[in-house]
């Protein structure tokens, strides 16, 4: 099935998870398939999910006290190589900062291809929203997200598609990351990995 979006061609790719093992998160669907999709739009590879996660309680005190939360959703394709480290074939990263507005009690999220530093948000995609469940729902839909070009792949053969999504510890405050260090209740990691079947995608 050929689907055309203004003058692209979409090709539907179903993977079909041949190795999955997740952590915090089955990325499956009611049928128990993959519950991840890649399409391909002309030399672009786009990868559509929904990851399933909770904020842990402590993030959410953190949150209503003012303090912004960033995370990192993290997809790479790596070819295995029995006589040598595997070969990273395609590396994506999305950025995303989630904080509270005790002013107007909404909840501001930002997303984008690059890391957010000091106070400047950069080139980034805004978003308002009345509750923090509406929040975290937009950030658990992956939707058409650009992780690479097709051009960089093998045109025949398998990979293994890695995905991550955590919290970036590394943007809160001083003296809350060394408190934080180590702790289990302010850890949020899903992780999932399958493999590929590359000839889909020529």
């Amino acid at each position: 099935m050929v689907a055309a979006v203004g003058a692209a061609t979409i090709t539907p790719c179903i993977v079909r998870a041949q190795d999955a093992d997740a952590h915090g998160s089955e990325l499956m669907d009611k049928d128990g398939r993959s519950g991840v999709q890649l399409l391909r739009d002309g030399d672009a590879l786009l990868l559509t999910t929904t990851l399933n996660w909770s904020l842990p309680d402590l993030v959410q005190d953190a949150l209503l006290k003012g303090i912004p939360v960033h995370f990192i959703a993290e997809a790479v394709m790596l070819r295995e190589r029995w006589y040598w480290s595997d070969q990273e074939l395609l590396r994506a990263e999305r950025f995303m900062r989630l904080s509270y507005q005790p002013l107007t009690r909404r909840w501001r999220l930002y997303t984008g291809s690059q890391p957010f530093e000091g106070q400047g948000l950069g080139v980034a995609l805004s978003s308002s929203f009345e509750t923090l469940q509406d929040a975290v729902q937009a950030m658990q839909r992956i939707v058409r997200w650009r992780i690479g070009r097709t051009a960089d792949l093998l045109s025949s053969g398998s990979a293994i598609l890695q995905l991550r999504f955590r919290i970036d510890l590394s943007h809160f405050p001083r003296p809350l990351q060394i408190g934080v260090l180590g702790r289990a209740d302010w850890n949020l990691l899903v992780t999932h990995r399958e493999r590929v079947d590359l000839s889909q995608f020529q």
